[in-house]
């Protein structure tokens, strides 16, 4: 019987600890696990109908929206929840208009979410609407966006492109892609084990997050006009390629950039890759050509080998170990002053200053402007050009180096070089990046600086020196026609030759100019280049320079810089300097398909319908608008 009572006892004890070990085991799991298995739970019930986060927005300098957003929806299926599905793939195909059999893999895959794309991402809110009106079970509309330009493909290549999902691919978009892009959220809806809605279960919504905003240095009203003087450019001259950058000569902030031919931000698929993925301000290298010659007149100063005032005779060539190389202006200028060199773009000068230099001070001091090395700015891309190794060029390579000639640039190591020629020597890192703001507050949480890469390039006095050559030049000199009334302005032209296959052409061109004002105090500098103008004499000063007025003449008045009293005094060029071409061969060819040329006329002699004899022969040259005679008997 003792027995009996023990063991009943025992079987009660650990009854007992049972079930207070399985009490506290409960208590365990609803107090302590409670909460994080409901939320299991939650999950393995939850649908989520993905809803993208924002992009950020990109603004000016000044705040103006360059880039926003707008919606654009996204369907998206439930395969498990559809229950007419061959109704749902015949609307869906005919409204997305697609074939049934594109929509169909969708619906078959086993998958708890599947978003129908590229077919369904970023809809119209018609069709949208149209889609969300025919309530169709297991078919979502979610909430998505897309890029929004409201200046068009206004600084297309350098914003860049997004993608189908609304990824950064070229551009400030994607150097940037980390920062802009926001955090997704989504529409939460319950479900079984096999899809279906829970009866009286309604989800919730998790909103998405936005991305930081992007404040560039662009000024959106200088850019504006830039985007439209090339525009203008591109119809009047039809070239194959011009490009443009303006910049604080200071800070070498970047206060507009843009390049030709344009693509569609929002169709780039239709172009061609090289199209939108090439910046040509920071991508393309080429011989520069005379405005290069800044640099070498500034590197002669700081070193004292010439004075500005000293005269030098420039009688349209100069002999170098046996090669002739001659002027741009046939006869050269006679005597004239170092200011004037520069001032006539004088070839011969330029080569005297070089010389005088020697081959390594000269590149020393190309290295010290930065050309041969990329120049850091935060744009995708960019190229470091081609300078010459030292070691192995001869005199000839070096007299022709010294205007513009062998050595390739980019356009923002130009400017970036001249802006530290008329800096007092100090070469600043360009950049486009202003800072990162909170959204939809225009407060900056990081602003950028300027970065200095070098200082005592030249000297203060050098940088003066340069400033009046520059303004020289756009007073007096081949630069006129990019004066601006009543402001100190400096310029200087270009026009350089195109290597091709070991030989430059004779019939295409890179011209370009640089105008910076005003040169007391210089706030802005503007570059522009032209590659093969087409119908136009192709002279940087007859034909950029008066493009390049007309942005500086309107970005002054933008950036509300007053007119500059004193400095010197405009002449203008009432009769142009007559250029010279070289006259074709018309002999046996038929009067009537001549074509009109544009650079001199003719004047035929005779009643036959074939030329037999010209004046002045072939090969010959003649002067800009002469006439040349054709005899037909």
């Amino acid at each position: 019987m003792r027995k009996v009572r023990a063991r009943m006892i025992g079987i009660l004890v650990l009854m007992v600890v049972g079930i207070f070990a399985l009490t506290l085991r409960l208590g365990y799991v609803q107090v302590v696990k409670g909460t994080a298995l409901l939320e299991r739970a939650y999950e393995l019930w939850t649908r989520d109908i993905p809803v993208d986060g924002q992009r950020g927005n990109i603004y000016d300098r000044n705040g103006k929206l360059i880039v926003g957003n707008k919606l654009a929806p996204t369907v998206v299926i439930i395969p498990k929840q559809v229950k007419e599905k061959e109704r749902a793939i015949k609307f869906l195909a005919e409204v997305l208009e697609r074939n049934e059999e594109d929509i169909r893999k969708h619906f078959e895959k086993n998958v708890s979410v599947e978003i129908i794309k590229p077919a369904g991402r970023h809809l119209s809110l018609e069709v949208a609407k149209k889609i969300a009106k025919e309530k169709l079970d297991g078919v979502y509309i979610a909430s998505d966006t897309v890029r929004y330009y409201p200046y068009g493909n206004l600084l297309s290549h350098t914003i860049g492109i997004t993608g189908i999902d609304n990824q950064g691919i070229t551009g400030l978009e994607y150097i940037y892609d980390a920062y802009l892009k926001g955090s997704s959220g989504a529409n939460k809806i319950f479900t079984d084990a096999h899809g279906n809605k829970f009866l009286f279960q309604y989800g919730h919504y998790v909103a998405p997050n936005r991305g930081l905003d992007l404040y560039l240095t662009i000024d959106l009203d200088i850019q504006i006009v830039l985007e439209r003087v090339l525009d203008n450019a591109m119809e009047r001259y039809q070239p194959d390629e011009i490009w443009a950058i303006v910049m604080h000569p200071k800070t070498s902030e970047i206060l507009a950039i843009a390049s030709r031919p344009n693509f569609d931000l929002v169709n780039y698929q239709d172009y061609p890759q090289e199209l939108y993925n090439r910046n040509l301000p920071i991508w393309k290298s080429y011989e520069p050509g005379s405005v290069f010659k800044v640099i070498t007149f500034a590197a002669g100063i700081n070193e004292k080998v010439f004075s500005p005032t000293e005269t030098f005779y420039d009688p349209g060539y100069r002999i170098v170990d046996g090669t002739r190389i001659n002027d741009w202006r046939a006869g050269g200028h006679g005597h004239q002053t170092f200011f004037e060199v520069l001032q006539n773009s004088c070839n011969p000068g330029l080569m005297e200053i070089v010389f005088r230099l020697g081959k390594d001070k000269f590149f020393e001091y190309l290295e010290k402007f930065g050309f041969g090395e990329k120049t850091g700015v935060d744009l995708l891309g960019e190229s470091t050009g081609i300078v010459f190794e030292k070691d192995k060029i001869n005199n000839v390579e070096l007299a022709t180096s010294s205007f513009g000639q062998g050595n390739t640039i980019t356009a923002i190591q130009l400017v970036n070089a001249i802006n530290a020629a008329c800096n007092d020597g100090t070469l600043n890192q360009p950049y486009i990046l202003k800072g990162f703001g909170i959204p939809n507050t225009q407060t900056l949480i990081f602003q950028n600086e300027t970065k200095t890469i070098r200082t005592g390039i030249v000297t203060p006095e050098t940088s003066a020196i340069v400033r009046e050559a520059l303004e020289r030049v756009a007073t007096l000199g081949t630069a006129r026609g990019g004066h601006v009334e009543g402001y100190r302005v400096g310029g200087k032209t270009g026009t350089a030759q195109v290597p091709e296959g070991g030989v430059y052409l004779s019939d295409k061109y890179i011209i370009s100019y640089l105008g910076m004002a005003p040169m007391n105090d210089p706030q802005i500098t503007i570059y522009m280049a032209m590659f093969n103008p087409k119908n136009t004499i192709q002279y940087g000063g007859i034909v950029v320079a008066p493009l390049v007025r007309e942005i500086m003449a309107e970005s002054l008045t933008i950036l509300k810089i007053p007119k500059q009293p004193g400095g010197i005094e405009f002449q203008p060029r009432w009769v142009l300097d007559k250029f010279t071409y070289k006259v074709e061969n018309y002999i046996g060819q038929k009067v009537a398909s001549i074509p009109l040329h544009p650079y001199y006329k003719f004047k035929i002699v005779g009643n036959g319908d074939t030329v037999i004899a010209q004046a002045p022969n072939p090969g010959e040259k003649i002067v800009e608008n002469g006439f040349v005679i054709l005899y037909t008997n």
